[in-house]
């Protein structure tokens, strides 16, 4: 498979890293608008690089992309990448808006392309261990999840595309928080109900929130709560299942987070505290598995894990806790999404 690199940064880096080290693809093209940036990376790799990402996916040596753009393009570059066949990998969130998303998604069904947004937490090797048991049902009844997860940003995050509204589609709930609201619904289905409180306590610009906190419920009474963060400084991730018979516990993510570890504890009255833990040493993992899920989808022609109608899921539970945010209430997710799509 050949695979055209959309973004030349950070996350271009890695996932570029990732096509190279499955071994069954190639990057043929990379692009960016700082076209010595796309240069620096597409000669890694053997790649032509160019400055315009209508140019790439008009060529024939470009079977997938990969769209590691701020969100503000994702879905003219998904949508048209549908639309000239090419399979598609999208960073989350898989666009700004609700109709953006939606848009990309449907063009992907009618063309009969694979799209998968880029939910890259699904494929650390912990998370995928609590799943797991979980699915072996280990917990029994699934009562609640909790989780926090924050970054500290760096120096001049103040100006970065990630708060302006207009690129980034939000703040922090739309950034790190929609890889929970993701989570959460892997783990304990569609929710019903939720409120939100997005706050700036100092990086975020009004209406970018800097720290968010959110409840969810689903209409049988399963809650999910979590805190995400642009100022813990020191990186944290944190997510916690419990179920009648026990829980699961997953601990940072490797690199800054951590070691990434995913315990097991089942209730025991005698030995209340014993837990069985395992540990991942070593460098994130998530990115090679994620794309390892991507190609073996479009091999087999189904669905992958974390697909465009997850991505878009996701989005819209996002915009419905921030608009009951704003108007002060709490939001039913099928009510909201139904106005918003209206």
């Amino acid at each position: 498979m050949r695979v055209a690199i959309i973004g030349a940064g950070l996350q271009g880096t890695r996932r570029a890293a990732a096509v190279r080290a499955a071994g069954e693809a190639q990057v043929t093209t990379v692009v960016d608008t700082d076209l010595g940036r796309a240069q620096r990376l597409g000669e890694l790799y053997g790649a032509t690089h160019l400055g315009s990402w209508e140019k790439a996916l008009t060529r024939d040596d470009v079977d997938a992309v990969i769209v590691c753009t701020p969100p503000s393009v994702h879905a003219a570059i998904g949508t048209v990448a549908a639309q000239h066949g090419k399979h598609i990998l999208c960073e989350k969130p898989l666009a700004r808006t609700v109709s953006e998303a939606q848009r990309m998604v449907t063009a992907a069904r009618d063309s009969g392309v694979v799209l998968k947004c880029g939910f890259n937490l699904r494929h650390h090797p912990g998370i995928v261990q609590a799943k797991s048991w979980v699915d072996e049902g280990r917990l029994g009844s699934l009562g609640f999840l909790r989780c926090r997860y924050g970054v500290g940003g760096r120096e001049g995050y103040d100006s970065d595309w990630r708060v302006d509204l207009e690129v980034a589609g939000g703040g922090e709930l739309v950034d790190q928080g929609i890889h929970i609201v993701d989570l959460a619904r892997w783990f304990l289905g569609d929710f019903e109900r939720g409120f939100s409180y997005p706050e700036s306590y100092f990086w975020g610009k009004a209406p970018v929130e800097d720290n968010a906190f959110c409840l969810l419920r689903t209409s049988s009474g399963q809650v999910a709560s979590f805190h995400v963060s642009w100022t813990q400084w020191r990186p944290l991730f944190s997510l916690e299942v419990f179920g009648q018979n026990g829980y699961v516990r997953v601990e940072g993510l490797g690199g800054a987070y951590g070691v990434e570890t995913v315990s097991l504890g089942l209730r025991d009255f005698n030995a209340p505290f014993k837990e069985e833990t395992i540990e991942f040493r070593g460098a994130d993992r998530s990115w090679d598995a994620e794309w390892q899920e991507f190609a073996q989808a479009i091999k087999e022609g189904r669905e992958p894990l974390g697909n465009g109608r997850d991505g878009l899921k996701a989005l819209e539970m996002v915009t419905a806790l921030y608009q009951g945010a704003r108007d002060g209430r709490q939001v039913v997710f099928a009510h909201e999404i139904q106005e918003e799509r209206g």
